[in-house]
């Protein structure tokens, strides 16, 4: 075998794994994997979001899951390539309810990864392509009713006289992008938004803000930004795009509406949940109810002793929004990662002494050398290679979270090679640089604690130019009336303090609106169990909570960054359209919070 071409090791490689799993012999199938091996499964083995790991995991999986998956069809799509020992290779399958699509690696004939993901579910596709809707009935009717009528019953009726399936809660980026999907399969879903416009949540930060990453990674579902899109969004066009992809994608979508309280009846299988809509409570009876109320929960406020003395104004960074309030005044910045980035840029543009001072070192990355060696899959190069953005989340999907990090590793020993002299000036300015207590970067930092690290669009300029000064590696004993004192007895006199000091977890937003008792049996979202300090184990192998079965029955989270909503409301909407159509969905593995320490 070793000696065939790579499609054809491919090819029979996946044979194998195909007539071992028709005939139930799930000691072969697991033998036609390394001893060090991982299998990540997105719904179509597990109805879960899971990587087994090694082999007897993968055969613990098998007998748990193959009688119901019933798995067929297995076929190769495109070519096989080799890549020094590794053979890569894509291919589709079905099950007994859908159709899934994967990726295999193969090392001397057996396999080192493979992942599965749910493509569709059979009977219920997407009207999309050949299959779209005719739009209009070619036929004279006295009765008939025009698409604009109808969309306006239906934004009268649900909620009212019609309940939805699902409510999403939060309208950002996460719950339009969920809602999309969840539309787009016939999942009848309400989207509730605090805000007052869908946009609102991106429009009303900082007025300098603008994504640090770029416009291939941040594509959106069915409507990709158009061509002469600049690479880096603005805040204000983000807001504005996402108000227009509600309307288009004809969302039901209520603005200005806040969510007061939820309860969930275990024997009738329904959440009652208040909300509060212009003034007016309603109480709406959803199946389910999704937290899309963005990557994380409330702000995360540090102790400051002696705060109800200080005299100046402070404020949490999420209350933040422009520096011209501050000209000409002395303003001190708690927070040395993305946040506390922006904000001190913004402050100095707005004319005010910026102090930042770093509680912990700061994982920095030039965004240019980013975008180079590590967007690189994500870029217009790809494009002319053929890696679209579907194709570009497949394969980073296929990674194991347990795998990503000695990749990062050798990425990251790139960036300090290539960027040696910068990291040297901004050491030396007193900035206290770090990549990780495994050396593992910006990307295990975000996965494992979601803090910590900043893409440099322009503020270390600042820093290395005295602009903006830094106050690292003391610790904050008190406020003072007029400013900070520290632990080595400084202190820093200034006018206002900023805290960007991050947010709490998302399940502490289900505290506030469900109860105390559900967010706890939940537990926190985010974080792989890893070890290191904010993410405690046990090892998770996937993120915590996100965007698959929790503790609770019909509570679900989705959320993250433009990339990550993108490619993970798909599966949250196959999830919830099973249910809604009485598929049997037998979850394997447990939720994340029932292993914790």
């Amino acid at each position: 075998m070793l000696d065939m071409a790579p499609s054809k090791q491919a090819a029979a490689w996946l044979a194998s794994l195909a007539q071992a799993l028709e005939r139930d012999d799930v000691e072969a199938a697991a033998n036609l994997f390394v001893e060090d091996c991982y299998w990540r499964d997105l719904l179509t083995f597990t109805w879960n979001i899971r990587t087994m790991e090694g082999r007897d995991a993968i055969a613990d999986m098998l007998k748990a899951t193959l009688s119901v998956a019933k798995p067929s069809h297995w076929r190769l799509s495109g070519e096989a390539t080799s890549d020094e020992r590794t053979i890569e290779a894509w291919f589709t399958f079905e099950t007994a309810v859908a159709r899934g699509e994967g990726v295999v690696r193969l090392r001397d004939g057996r396999c080192r990864t493979l992942f599965t993901a749910m493509s569709e579910l059979k009977g219920f596709e997407e009207q999309k392509g050949p299959a779209r809707p005719l739009g209009i009935r070619h036929k004279a009717d006295p009765e008939r009713e025009t698409w604009a009528e109808a969309r306006a019953r239906e934004a009268r009726d649900l909620g009212v006289h019609q309940q939805p399936y699902c409510l999403v809660i939060g309208g950002g980026q996460g719950g339009i992008m969920l809602g999309a999907r969840l539309r787009q399969l016939g999942v009848p879903a309400l989207i509730v938004e605090k805000n007052a416009r869908a946009g609102d949540s991106w429009r009303n930060r900082y007025r300098s803000l603008v994504l640090h990453d770029p416009v291939w990674y941040d594509h959106l579902p069915y409507i990709p930004f158009p061509e002469n899109w600049p690479v880096f969004t603005p805040k204000d066009k983000m807001g504005d795009w996402l108000e227009m992809y509600a309307r288009v994608m004809e969302l039901n979508y209520w603005v200005a509406t806040k969510c007061i309280s939820a309860v969930y009846d275990e024997a009738e299988q329904v959440w009652t949940v208040v909300v509060d809509r212009v003034g007016q409570r309603i109480a709406l009876k959803p199946k389910h109810i999704v937290f899309a109320t963005g990557a994380y929960g409330p702000p995360r406020q540090i102790d400051l002793p002696g705060a109800e003395t200080f005299k100046g104004e402070l404020l949490h960074s999420s209350q933040y929004s422009s520096g011209d309030k501050f000209r000409g005044k002395l303003v001190a910045v708690i927070g040395a990662a993305s946040s506390g980035h922006d904000v001190s840029v913004d402050l100095w543009e707005g004319g005010a002494k910026v102090t930042m001072i770093q509680r912990s070192p700061t994982t920095v990355v030039r965004s240019d050398t980013l975008m180079e060696v590590g967007f690189e899959i994500f870029s217009e190069k790809a494009l002319a290679r053929g890696i679209t953005t579907d194709k570009a989340d497949m394969i980073v999907a296929s990674t194991p979270f347990a795998l990503v990090p000695k990749g990062q590793r050798a990425l990251y020993d790139i960036i300090r090679e290539r960027d040696a002299e910068f990291y040297k000036q901004l050491s030396d300015s007193g900035f206290a640089i770090d990549f990780g207590e495994d050396e593992t970067g910006l990307l295990m930092k975000a996965y494992r604690t979601g803090s910590g690290y900043y893409i440099d669009v322009g503020a270390c300029e600042l820093i290395l130019s005295g602009e903006i000064a830094v106050k690292s590696g003391v610790g904050i004993k008190s406020l003072t009336p007029t400013g900070i004192l520290f632990e080595d007895g400084s202190e820093l006199a200034v006018d206002a303090i900023i805290s960007c000091t991050g947010y709490q977890s998302m399940n502490e937003t289900v505290a506030a609106i469900v109860s105390r008792e559900v967010a706890d049996k939940v537990g926190p979202c985010w974080g792989l169990g890893s070890g290191v300090k904010g993410d405690p184990g046990p090892w998770q192998g996937e993120l915590r909570n996100m965007w698959k079965p929790t503790a609770q029955d019909a509570l679900w989270f989705h959320g993250g960054n433009l990339a990550l909503s993108r490619f993970y409301s798909k599966f949250v909407a196959l999830q919830l359209k099973a249910r809604l159509e009485g598929i049997a969905t037998p979850v394997y593995g447990e939720p994340s919070n029932s292993r914790r320490r």
